[in-house]
């Protein structure tokens, strides 16, 4: 089944077709059938107990994002032609028809390229507004940041606080992470956290590859824009503190390609999501400030190295994270790439926890055999024989940038993977 419908309480269908997976917003459904799910049900009470009242366009933006990521977990790549790309049939509800119907086609070509298929939206009108109504005092805060749980996030809001902002921080709740995240925010504030889950929940087998789970962080941080004021220039400020090296997320070895690598805060797709919001009205401003940085530059620039150095290794940068029981696992990129940073930062890795694969020497994993195999290219024929055309986007002194955070990240890797004997 590629068809998917989602939509409030108030709008439940008259009948469930077979061949559509039905997600109900906000709340569980009342009918049990094997292809009806739920995603968003904690939402309106977190948002309550945040205290802020969202705009019907935030509002509007969060249900689509509900929407693409219940998709995303329905769909099955596995039955599709090619095993991988999908071609989805969204069908959902907002206020604002029209706004997002005028913009339809810039929605569908950003989800094309964050998560490789093919979207086919159907907007439908919401006749009675459910944007919670009750009015809330502003937050002093000045600015919004995505406050994860990994290194980056982490550095993010130290520097931020260094810097004399006063950010209000947004979190996904995710199992081991949780905690973490509560512990950074207090650690530049009080009272500066909205903490809020996805809960998104099918029958049956669902699909992990999920592709577009960062949509949905970005609604949250819209939402907690709605509790703040606006700058001297009019606008509100998200800060996405990623480094550039992971948000390029260049091809480690040619089986990495197109959707089968992540582009959660890959420019082109900040670039097409600021268009949307731009077009539809709503004036927020998304800010990479490591976009030209490494994980490991991002680590030794940082404005409190003190502090820094107390909560740095609970951080969480895996891919495997929960399946390893809450270890990093040690070798998939984000590990090597986590702990090479430790060795451009001149730290000990202290990591809590430890890692499952301490040493690398001789370990079967496709992961590091790509990075090693990457850095043995770049060595031999230069970078742009590992860049390609992945930063054909980019232009002039942009792409020149581009290219040195991606040589730089290389040889961090490199760095670590001579100190293990893998080079």
């Amino acid at each position: 089944m590629n068809k998917v419908a989602c939509y409030p309480r108030e709008y439940t269908p008259d009948r469930f077709d077979d061949d559509t997976w039905y997600f109900e917003m906000f709340s569980t459904p009342d009918v049990s059938l094997d292809n009806v799910g739920y995603v968003g049900v904690r939402i309106l009470d977190e948002l309550r107990r945040s205290q802020i009242c969202p705009s019907t366009l935030a509002f509007d933006f969060l249900m689509i994002a509900y929407a693409v990521v219940a998709a995303d977990k329905a769909v099955l790549r596995r039955s599709s032609s090619d095993g991988w790309t999908r071609v989805i049939d969204l069908s959902l509800y907002v206020h604002e028809q029209k706004k997002w119907e005028n913009h339809q086609d810039k929605i569908q070509d950003m989800l094309r390229f964050l998560t490789g298929d093919f979207w086919s939206l159907h907007f439908n009108k919401l006749n009675n507004s459910i944007v919670p109504k009750r009015k809330f005092a502003l937050y002093d805060n000045d600015c919004i940041c995505l406050l994860s749980g990994g290194m980056d996030s982490l550095v993010g809001a130290i520097d931020l606080h260094e810097s004399g902002h006063n950010p209000l921080f947004v979190s996904q709740i995710v199992r081991g992470d949780a905690e973490h995240q509560r512990e950074y925010a207090a650690a530049v504030g009080e009272d500066n956290l909205c903490q809020w889950s996805c809960n998104v929940k099918k029958n049956g087998s669902s699909e992990n590859s999920t592709r577009s789970r960062s949509i949905v962080f970005f609604a949250y941080a819209l939402l907690a824009a709605c509790g703040i004021k606006k700058n001297t220039d009019g606008r509100k400020v998200i800060y996405v503190p990623e480094n550039g090296f992971i948000s390029l997320n260049i091809p480690l070895d040619a089986m990495r390609i197109g959707s089968l690598s992540t582009k959660t805060t890959h420019p082109i797709y900040m670039k097409k999501l600021q268009e949307i919001w731009n077009a539809v009205g709503i004036e927020v401003e998304l800010v990479l400030p490591y976009r030209f940085m490494t994980k490991g530059e991002v680590l030794a620039q940082c404005r409190n190295q003190k502090l820094m150095k107390e909560l740095i290794f609970g951080s969480t940068s895996c891919g495997k994270y929960q399946r390893h029981g809450l270890r990093h696992c040690g070798t998939c990129v984000p590990c090597l790439v986590r702990r090479a940073s430790f060795i451009k930062a001149g730290l000990k890795d202290d990591t809590e926890g430890g890692y499952c694969a301490e040493n690398l020497k001789n370990r079967d994993s496709r992961d590091l055999s790509a990075a090693a195999m990457a850095c043995v290219q770049v060595e031999k024929y230069g970078i742009e024989s590992l860049v390609k055309g992945a930063l054909s986007f980019a232009k002039g002194e942009e792409r020149e940038k581009y290219l040195l955070v991606v040589q730089n990240g290389v040889e961090e890797i490199r760095r670590l993977l001579e100190l293990q004997e893998i080079l």
